[in-house]
């Protein structure tokens, strides 16, 4: 489910932070709804339906306990308490009543969005990692290689020591480092084995994109696309 299918219930009496709430999660693409008491809580939580509620403890009307108290025995909705209250009493006080979490006033905004999206189960997606040149695009995340549009098949060794470099771009690495990080337990960790799955890698992706996997003489090899480079 999107973050923007999500309702959130903000229950929060002082208006400046509650509108700061609120502004936060709508441009974290949350859709956010806003009780300023507790009894206005109450009615929006037998009216509508809330993927998630933030509570403050101090409200006019119903207390935060109250409600939680009386939200525990109608309706699973997570509850993340907000409160200026930081007794460990209070915090054993509102798991007791079924809260899920307890974050402290001040806090940061960031932190709360974190909580948020994990007790929603939610992850923020992340930019797959591509690298491209040369007509080669290598999906990092993906562990996928293409070349001109086509799959290139290959082992799960030739991948690591073929990552090992991209992600390393410019730097010279010696051949024990990538045995040492690239290769699989068991493998013969030989400079000769090194060698061998750049040589079968340089095949692969062909000459032009092959030939920036680079023979760094008296060290080992680096990925470099600056065609100007005077290593060979």
């Amino acid at each position: 489910m999107s973050e923007s299918a999500l309702q959130i219930l903000v229950v929060e009496d002082d208006i400046t932070l509650a509108q700061s709430l609120v502004q936060g999660l709508r441009e974290a693409s949350f859709e956010v709804a806003l009780a300023n008491d507790g009894e206005s809580a109450s009615r929006r939580m037998q009216q509508e339906t809330f993927d998630l509620v933030i509570l403050d403890l101090m409200l006019p009307g119903k207390s935060g306990e109250e409600l939680l108290e009386e939200w525990n025995s109608r309706y699973n909705v997570p509850v993340i308490v907000l409160t200026a209250r930081t007794e460990l009493s209070d915090r054993l006080r509102c798991f007791e009543l079924g809260a899920v979490d307890y974050l402290p006033k001040p806090f940061w905004m960031e932190e709360l969005l974190v909580r948020v999206r994990a007790r929603l189960h939610l992850q923020e997606e992340k930019p797959s990692r591509l690298i491209e040149w040369s007509g080669v695009t290598v999906n990092l995340d993906a562990r996928q290689v293409n070349r001109n549009d086509e799959a290139l098949v290959l082992t799960r060794s030739e991948f690591n020591v073929l990552a090992y470099l991209l992600e390393r771009e410019g730097r010279a690495v010696s051949r024990s480092q990538i045995a040492e990080h690239a290769l699989t337990v068991g493998e013969s960790r030989s400079p000769r084995t090194v060698d061998g799955y750049i040589a079968r890698l340089r095949t692969k992706l062909g000459d032009t994109a092959g030939a920036c996997l680079e023979t760094v003489w008296g060290i080992g090899y680096r990925f470099n696309t600056d065609q100007n480079s005077d290593a060979s």
